[in-house]
């Protein structure tokens, strides 16, 4: 089957409500208050769910219970006077909760924006494939990111706002890893998340059209090249249109990673492209997920760029 573009929800004005929810790990409260003050800068009238602070009695690297964290996300995606639901870190524990979550419910409640990355990449490909929802690959609200650099607040700030303003993101340092133009529909994230979902009941069957978006952090070359290995063993990757790259924070010298980037990718025969600028980095702009764009990848050295055929949101 190949990938169609999935329901994009509305683009957020002045006072629209944004709830905050911690799915995955914790996030300390000195974090979370600036990355509020910034919403609230912005015009969002941001409202952290009840658990949102939590931390698991036992296991101090969930942000409190499975139950609890899967409850935040499905209470606010649900509650009519939300627009928005934004992710305050990533870390782990989105395995643990998304099958909690009664996706036809969030279905029934319609498209809203959903932000996040790193391990909230279990729950855009949830969103992806149990309602057929976009969704945006982009900073979390306690991330360091998010709170001290400009640009990547801007690029989330006009995605929300003014989504046709910024429909070629990425970074001018982009190149093409190899060469050549493809079109598809966006999808991916964190590379090690995508792999960890195969197997799983509710995995992609398929990513035949698609665009793959992928980072990562902290995980060294033979890693990368493990994951990476695995999907395509796992036959994840045949029919893929194209590779967009972002970070590769704490992988290693980056020579390593493009190396190991080129012998695993390069074999699909697909344009690649590299350092676009999204995920664990000094920089994480906001990437649409499950938009039609265009990958253009020159081979004479030029920028390489991805493009959003119709603005993220509507």
């Amino acid at each position: 089957m190949t990938l169609v573009p999935l329901a994009r929800p509305a683009r957020l004005r002045a006072g629209a409500r944004v709830a905050v929810v911690s799915p995955s790990g914790p996030v300390p409260a000195d974090r979370l208050e600036p990355g509020l003050a910034i919403l609230r800068d912005w015009g969002l009238d941001a409202v952290p769910m009840p658990h949102v602070l939590d931390v698991h009695p036992d296991l101090d690297y969930l942000a409190g219970t499975d139950a609890g964290r899967a409850r935040d996300l499905q209470d606010a995606w649900c509650d009519p006077s939300v627009d928005a639901v934004i992710c305050a870190r990533g870390g782990y524990g989105a395995h643990r909760m998304v099958d909690l979550v009664d996706w036809a419910a969030m279905r029934a409640a319609g498209p809203k924006v959903f932000v996040g990355y790193s391990d909230i990449t279990v729950l855009h490909e949830a969103f992806a494939l149990r309602t057929g929802f976009a969704t945006l690959h982009g900073p979390m609200v306690g991330t360091e990111a998010f709170l001290k650099d400009p640009r990547t607040q801007e690029s989330l700030r006009a995605t929300l706002f003014e989504p046709e303003t910024v429909r070629t993101p990425g970074l001018d340092e982009a190149r093409a890893l190899v060469p050549g133009r493809a079109r598809g529909v966006t999808y991916g994230g964190c590379v090690s998340l995508l792999a960890a979902d195969l197997g799983t009941p509710h995995a992609r069957a398929s990513a035949r059209g698609g665009l793959l978006v992928i980072e990562d952090t902290t995980e060294d070359p033979y890693s990368l090249d493990r994951i990476l290995t695995q999907l395509l063993r796992a036959g994840a990757l045949v029919g893929i249109a194209g590779v967009a790259c972002g970070s590769w924070a704490g992988c290693g010298p980056y020579e390593q990673v493009r190396a190991v980037l080129a012998d695993r990718l390069g074999p699909l025969g697909v344009p690649v492209v590299e350092e676009l600028g999204f995920g664990h980095g000094p920089t994480g702009l906001t990437i649409p997920l499950g938009v039609t764009a265009v990958l253009d990848a020159p081979a004479d050295g030029g920028r390489a760029t991805l493009t959003v055929e119709e603005p993220a949101l509507l």
